[in-house]
């Protein structure tokens, strides 16, 4: 049988990543492949860089976190299609989290992955989800 948490302890672990991450988050939505993971160097082209509100996600509950707050960029830094994002503490270097990005089903969800310089870019899903059910 394969370790299982109870909701508690999968919300708990979940509210930890908001405090180890801290407060005013970056999020970076970047062209291309992401690196092998948040110790390595970034790649691609950083397509919107959007600063998260100072308390950025819900409090878990039934294992899952909500990001909230506003989650967009009112002028896109590039054009490029969406591929992957980068969650950075404040410092905007520090990367603590990435995944992939779509329109459905992905990691972190946007209306249009194809992302065209200057426009506004808003992101319409993220929610971490615990495993260990």
């Amino acid at each position: 049988m394969a370790v299982q948490l109870s909701v508690a302890a999968r919300n708990a672990r979940l509210d930890a990543i908001e405090t180890a991450i801290g407060t005013s988050a970056i999020i970076k939505i970047r062209t291309g492949t992401p690196p092998a993971n948040c110790a390595a160097s970034d790649t691609g082209t950083v397509l919107a860089t959007i600063n998260l509100d100072s308390d950025w996600a819900a409090a878990a509950s039934s294992g899952t976190k909500a990001f909230q707050g506003t989650m967009q960029d009112a002028s896109a830094d590039a054009s490029g299609t969406a591929a992957h994002f980068r969650l950075y503490a404040s410092n905007g270097t520090t990367c603590h989290m990435q995944g992939t990005v779509g329109t459905s089903g992905a990691d972190l969800n946007l209306t249009s992955v194809s992302i065209t310089s200057g426009d506004p870019i808003t992101i319409s899903s993220f929610v971490l989800t615990d495993a260990n059910a």
